[in-house]
């Protein structure tokens, strides 16, 4: 049977619990891919980091790894491995270790993934099993985390799946004011999470989770029940300038420098063409000229609006402006 292993960027600067952490790591992906109870002297024989010549030097770091996976929330138990119950393997409970299925797409446990990725909680980067518990990671996505430091932002995203979960009114503060939500579902979009559902008092809303604070979930779960017919993925606008008062379909080239951008950041429901050049002609539906407006101003030179003239007009006078 194979060993397995992790890979490097998962490890830690001291030595001494680097190895702790990846032998614990190694133990739990094998019980939750082997599908079966597996016994003692298996993992001992198989589990990378259990390399143990003495029978009770191993003994008592399986005892250890074992308290300290119970320490984490992960029950072990034991199983027959056979009908005949002869003898008995360790196994984690189906429900045991994942949470209930919040409905994420691979889209979004992409996003998540690269979020833990690039968040530092005390100049430290975020573990992944939070994510293996939402559902994994789509293919394969790897590589050291970056940069960028939230605090404790990203803290509010595992709070609010509890709330869509467990159904469970959730109480923030957005742009000063006090909310009651019942939280429908969380929608990632262009680099954002999107908290969706209704007030309390009735209306459908979407909240920026980055702008969300003060947050606390109440007590009581099943307290609110979402629509059968409600889809989360189509409550918000895919590009912030689909939604407003007005209605327009603006007509716009991006410069060939720009275009694998520009097809990127357009939006689904956009109209796309080729040129000759490597530039491409977009027709892009805009309810919000000042949103347009705004994004487009990004590309400096290498974006020209070729109509409707009013649209034309504003963009220019912003750029007078400027």
């Amino acid at each position: 049977m194979q060993t397995i292993h992790l890979s490097e960027p998962w490890r830690v600067h001291n030595p001494r619990v680097s190895k702790v952490i990846e032998r614990i790591l190694n133990l739990l992906a094998f019980l939750l891919t082997v599908g079966r109870p597996v016994s003692a002297e298996e993992i001992r024989f198989t589990v990378a980091g259990y390399e143990q010549g003495e029978d009770e030097a191993f003994r008592r770091m399986f005892e250890r790894d074992k308290e300290l996976l119970r320490q984490l929330g992960i029950s072990l138990e034991m199983q027959a491995t056979d009908a005949f119950e002869v003898e008995y393997g360790y196994i984690v409970p189906e429900g045991g270790y994942e949470l209930p299925d919040p409905g994420l797409t691979d889209e979004e446990r992409a996003a998540l993934w690269l979020a833990a990725q690039a968040v530092r909680l005390g100049g430290q980067p975020s573990g992944p099993e939070a994510i293996f518990k939402l559902g994994g990671v789509p293919g394969t996505i790897g590589g050291e985390p970056l940069a960028a430091n939230l605090g404790e932002e990203v803290g509010l995203l595992g709070d609010l799946f509890t709330a869509v979960v467990e159904h469970r009114i959730a109480d923030f503060t957005y742009r000063e004011r006090s909310r009651a939500f019942k939280a429908y579902g969380l929608v990632h979009r262009r680099g954002h999470w999107y908290l969706v559902g209704a007030l309390v008092s009735g209306d459908i809303r979407a909240f920026r989770v980055d702008r969300i604070s003060d947050l606390s979930l109440r007590d009581a779960q099943g307290a609110f029940e979402r629509p059968a017919d409600f889809d989360v993925n189509r409550s918000i606008p895919d590009a912030p300038w689909e939604a407003g008062p007005e209605e327009m379909t603006a007509e716009v080239v991006f410069d060939a420098d720009v275009a694998w951008w520009a097809r990127r950041e357009v939006g689904a429901n956009a109209e796309l063409t080729e040129e000759p050049s490597g530039a491409i002609r977009a027709k892009i539906p805009v309810a919000h000229p000042e949103a347009f407006i705004g994004w487009l101003l990004g590309f400096v030179d290498q974006a020209e609006v070729i109509s409707p003239p009013e649209l034309r007009e504003r963009l220019l006078a912003r750029v007078g402006e400027a």
